[in-house]
């Protein structure tokens, strides 16, 4: 099943709190997740630079770092949530501010905006502004599992998880969210970036598929 771009949160087995991205695209396969500091961005890869110019919405922050969140986004509403984060607004606040401002990506998919914060002790929030709906969702993780929300087909925050769900640190998060569990199932991985709590902060990587 496709299900384009996935925004995700989790908690390991030991109760370590996660925040997971995975682009999967038909369109714009020819992105890479690049390590900024305190943030990780998707941009087309080297001879591919030209396809900013056929969607702008293709390269963005898709995780932002701030104070002991993580933010988790597939658009430019990352580093708008970073700052109402920062400014003092609550994950769902945050969230539901900022989703409501921008609206769904107004491409020719009507592309939904999705995102997620999630913060050390593992407090975390979904949400997805669609052509038809806003939906901010608060997550209550166990250990052991994860959450997540798509672009298309899951597109209801807090109805889809993973119930074995379990990492040992961010680049194995990145592995687990590009083909494992229940994230197998989804067609067309290209690249991830994970954070994982490490103490009151949170550890970044990147894969690709």
């Amino acid at each position: 099943m496709y299900v384009g771009r996935i925004v995700a949160v989790g908690r390991n087995a030991n109760g370590t709190a996660c925040g997971l991205y995975r682009v999967s695209s038909r369109s714009f396969p020819n992105r890479e997740a690049r390590i900024l500091e305190n943030s990780v961005a998707i941009l087309p890869k080297p001879g591919h630079e030209d396809d900013i110019y056929k969607n702008p919405y293709i390269a963005y922050n898709c995780v932002k770092l701030v104070g002991n969140h993580a933010v988790v986004t597939n658009g430019a509403h990352t580093d708008f949530i970073a700052e109402k984060i920062a400014a003092g607004l609550s994950p769902r606040d945050a969230l539901s501010t900022v989703l409501l401002a921008m609206d769904y990506e107004h491409d020719s998919y009507n592309t939904p905006r999705i995102a997620a914060v999630i913060d050390n002790q593992a407090t975390a929030c979904l949400g997805i502004v669609t052509d038809q709906s806003l939906l901010v969702t608060a997550i209550d993780l166990a250990p052991g599992t994860a959450h997540y929300v798509a672009t298309y087909e899951h597109t209801v925050p807090g109805q889809y998880g993973d119930t074995a769900f379990d990492v040992a640190n961010a680049d194995a998060a990145c592995q687990y969210i590009l083909g494992q569990g229940v994230f197998a199932e989804l067609e067309r991985p290209i690249t991830a970036a994970c954070a994982v709590a490490d103490g009151d902060r949170f550890q970044i990587a990147i894969a690709d598929a």
